[in-house]
């Protein structure tokens, strides 16, 4: 047998095997927690699609971090659920590859499109007379192309690194496939599994600095004026709270996945691994929702029936 074929065609999810007294009301839980983030994610994706008032780089970028968030939860919440109701708890080799690239892609495209989210702040702020002639039409639209284009492109990468490994085991301590606890069941180490990985975190930390960069700045500048300071209060504090949210439920998991002990309940262990899948989706939307002026009164409008609402003031 060739050394780049896994002999493994099954993984076991093994974080299930204490749940099986409250299964049915964990069902429950996590469908109506996968239908408020499709809900809230959906309200702000159609609302900004049908009112070409939000037309503006910060709601393109904000739907399309909605969208992300759909996808990434699609990596996870319906096998959860089908899990929640069988007693095998089960993935295949393929099914589990492809799941640990769909949360891994979906976690690195949030962190790109906060980027540019920080990015389109600071030059609305601190260089507003070049704004709309830099940030186009084209440019955004090139800019979002990347930013969907370059995580999966490492993502991919990372995988199929992964996927060469031969297998030598089947049993997956957490609730759903990750690509470094697949790589940890290889045989025989990869320097390509420690290296590809750690140019991603190195990518992604890059990322963090280049936030921090802008909003160094963004603080400077908006300190010198009142009506910059309200801009920075409406639309960079919704932005820096999801930032924070996001960076702190997947350090939660990252760390804990390689530097955690291994006596903690195997609820605790669950809990710190869904953060990230949870908490992003569902407070991104709020935040941007009801921060937001012109998305508030858009949606407020409509609950209300009052129809349009063009010339909203923000």
């Amino acid at each position: 047998m060739m050394n780049n074929v896994s002999v493994v065609t099954m993984f076991t999810l093994s974080g299930l095997s204490g749940t099986t007294n409250y299964r049915l009301f964990l069902f429950a839980l996590t469908l109506l927690c996968y239908f408020v983030i499709w809900l809230v994610n959906l309200t702000i994706i159609v609302t900004i699609i049908v009112h070409k008032k939000l037309h503006e780089p910060m709601y393109i970028f904000l739907c399309n971090l909605c969208i992300n968030g759909l996808y990434g939860t699609a990596g996870f919440y319906p096998k959860f659920l089908i899990d929640l109701l069988s007693k095998t708890h089960v993935i295949s080799y393929a099914g589990c590859l492809l799941q640990g690239f769909v949360l891994h892609s979906s976690a690195a495209a949030d962190f790109s499109f906060l980027v540019l989210m920080a990015y389109d702040r600071y030059v609305a702020i601190c260089r507003p007379l070049v704004y709309h002639s830099f940030m186009t039409k084209q440019k955004v639209g090139v800019f979002v192309f990347f930013a969907w284009l370059v995580p999966f492109y490492m993502l991919f990468m990372s995988t199929i690194t992964t996927s060469t490994s031969r297998i030598c085991g089947s049993q997956i301590p957490k609730i759903y496939c990750v690509n470094f606890l697949v790589a940890n069941l290889a045989c025989s180490a990869s320097i390509a599994n420690i290296v590809i990985p750690a140019l991603n975190y190195t990518f992604y930390f890059c990322h963090f600095m280049l936030v921090g960069w802008s909003y160094i700045h963004l603080i400077r500048t908006c300190k010198a004026s009142k009506e910059n300071w309200s801009k920075f209060m409406q639309t960079c504090v919704p932005h820096l709270f999801c930032l924070a949210v996001g960076v702190v439920s997947l350090l939660f998991d990252l760390l804990y996945m390689r530097f955690g002990s291994k006596g903690l309940p195997q609820s605790a262990q669950n809990f710190m691994a869904m953060q990230f899948i949870i908490v992003p989706p569902i407070i991104n939307p709020l935040m941007y929702g009801f921060k937001l002026t012109q998305i508030r009164q858009i949606i407020k409008s409509a609950l209300c029936g009052r129809g349009s609402v063009v010339g909203l003031k923000s």
